[in-house]
């Protein structure tokens, strides 16, 4: 079995995808799920018979409001790279990010879950580790620590002041509870220096003062 995917030639021209609000998957990184509905264990079934890949896209409309709603254009491939069924038919997995990719089209199928033609060759730097460059370490921490305040949430800071600029960034702009189109924003960052640019400014001015605001 394929272990790794390093060419664009590696990764296939169509995805099995699970659409979820407000939930990005960042290359290089890694996101766990809990798996409950039908079709979405027969998609983790389907992957793990084949190249174990998922796409995980957010969707640009509710599933409550519309049955099939629209995708966001750019999700991202990620490995099943652990996994575990419950007593209670459940599935907890953990996807490792590979490479984003542009939705070329929806494939019609017979299959319960979606699939799209997918384009990864916008992304092919994603299949290599990023240069960290010149990290704002200290203006993130800054940024970091007045958002937490702000939310009265409180972080390992030993971890926090230890993560490689990438790994940080990532688990940042994945878990952090930021509206879905900023994480989009943040999933569709072209570069490296945008992505860190991106999540810098998101947590600043999420806590910034309001207009009339005294503080």
């Amino acid at each position: 079995m394929k272990r790794g995917f390093h060419a664009l030639s590696d990764l296939p021209q169509t995805l099995p995808i699970f659409p979820l609000t407000g939930v990005v998957l960042l290359p290089h990184s890694a996101l766990p799920l809990n798996i409950f509905e039908p079709r979405y264990l027969a998609l983790a079934d389907d992957a793990l018979s084949g190249n174990r890949l998922i796409g995980m896209i957010q969707p640009t409309e509710s599933e409550d409001a519309v049955l099939k709603p629209k995708l966001s254009d750019v999700g991202c491939a990620g490995r099943i790279i652990s996994y575990r069924e419950t007593e209670d038919n459940r599935y907890l997995v953990t996807l490792a990010g590979v490479c984003r990719f542009r939705v070329k089209e929806e494939i019609p199928v017979l299959s319960p879950y979606r699939q799209v033609a997918c384009d990864f060759s916008p992304f092919t730097p994603d299949l290599v580790q990023s240069e960290a460059g010149d990290f704002p370490r200290d203006r993130l921490l800054a940024a970091l620590k007045h958002y937490l305040s702000h939310r009265d949430m409180k972080a390992d800071w030993k971890s926090v002041m230890m993560a490689p600029p990438e790994s940080l960034v990532n688990a940042l702009a994945m878990m952090c509870p930021f509206e879905p189109a900023e994480k989009q924003a943040l999933l569709e960052a072209p570069s490296w220096v945008e992505r860190v640019a991106t999540l810098v400014t998101l947590l600043e001015i999420s806590t910034a003062p309001g207009p009339g605001s005294l503080n």
